[in-house]
């Protein structure tokens, strides 16, 4: 018995001192934390509008308060403060008032699709716990902004002592994804060989209704939660729990080039070929979102 003694002890005692570790790098972090804004976006050459909608909300901070350093961290090792201002004005229009800082981080392969195989969709979400625990030890703010949809990573930037604030483009699950499987629907995210086994899908239901349950716990830490639509919001306020925290905030859409088109049309019959959704929302709120920022920020209470 006494090499089994010997070996748990030894284990227990491995256990508390990575907890010490870890106790004690929180501890460091939350001392030397400063009064700045701090983005997750760790793919910032992605393109698109949750690229737009990053240097927007930059912009927005920056308007609203100027003495608020701006940080970006960012898993693309090319990118610094002044490429980030230059790709903002070229690729989207928006003009920073100053470059933003740039942490950079090494670990964004726990994030990408391509390390998980299967389980994709929870191998991210810890993973994605994983780089901020190196974003928040490298650089810890008041203020914690994600921009990409990392939910899982807010309880721990609460640890830090961070005040939580998200722009949310999509559910990383949602209750339809749920309802495909219970109907055996064979789609993106259902394997036609899961749908087509009764065991499989019940397999799953439970894997997803765990994740959902767990999804729903990391994003009720969020302080203050922006959605993009209002399909995102009704899906967001059931499984997050927290109605009062959550602002429809219509994504930011560049409508310039267009604004200068000729109003005189040829009288050819056109030829439309559409590459996207539309809803009205999205065509009736399309220059708004920066003041919408403001807004929230500002009831928000940024210093």
């Amino acid at each position: 018995m006494a090499p089994y003694g010997i070996l748990i002890w030894a284990v227990i005692t491995a256990v508390l001192a990575s907890i010490l570790i870890l106790a004690s790098h929180v501890h460091n972090a939350r001392r030397n934390r400063t009064t700045s804004v701090a983005f997750f976006h760790p793919n910032t050459n992605d393109g698109g509008g949750g690229e737009r909608v990053l240097w927007c909300a930059v912009k927005a901070i920056q308007e609203e308060s100027p003495d608020l350093d701006c940080i970006v961290y960012t898993g693309d090792h090319d990118a610094f403060p002044d490429s980030l201002l230059a790709r903002a004005v070229d690729r989207f229009g928006v003009e920073l008032l100053h470059p933003p800082k740039v942490v950079h981080l090494y670990r964004r392969k726990w994030i990408e699709e391509s390390t998980y195989p299967r389980f994709t969709m929870i191998g991210q979400s810890f993973g994605s716990v994983y780089l901020s625990w190196e974003a928040l030890c490298k650089f810890t703010p008041l203020y914690y902004f994600d921009t990409s949809g990392y939910a899982f990573t807010y309880p721990l930037a609460r640890i830090f002592g961070c005040r939580v604030i998200c722009y949310t483009h999509y559910p990383t699950i949602s209750l339809d994804m749920i309802s495909r499987v219970r109907e055996r629907s064979s789609m993106y995210n259902n394997n036609a060989s899961i749908a087509q086994s009764n065991w499989l899908s019940q397999c799953k239901i439970v894997y997803y209704t765990f994740f959902s349950w767990m999804y729903g716990f990391v994003g009720s830490c969020a302080h203050l939660a922006m959605v993009n639509s209002s399909w995102t919001q009704s899906h967001i306020e059931k499984l997050w729990g927290i109605p009062d925290r959550i602002k429809r905030v219509y994504p930011p859409c560049d409508t310039s080039g267009l604004q200068v088109l000729p109003l005189e049309r040829s009288t050819e019959y056109p030829a439309i070929i559409s590459v996207a959704q539309f809803r009205p929302e999205k065509v009736r709120y399309k220059l708004i979102s920066t003041r919408h920022i403001l807004f929230n920020l500002r009831h928000f209470q940024l210093p």
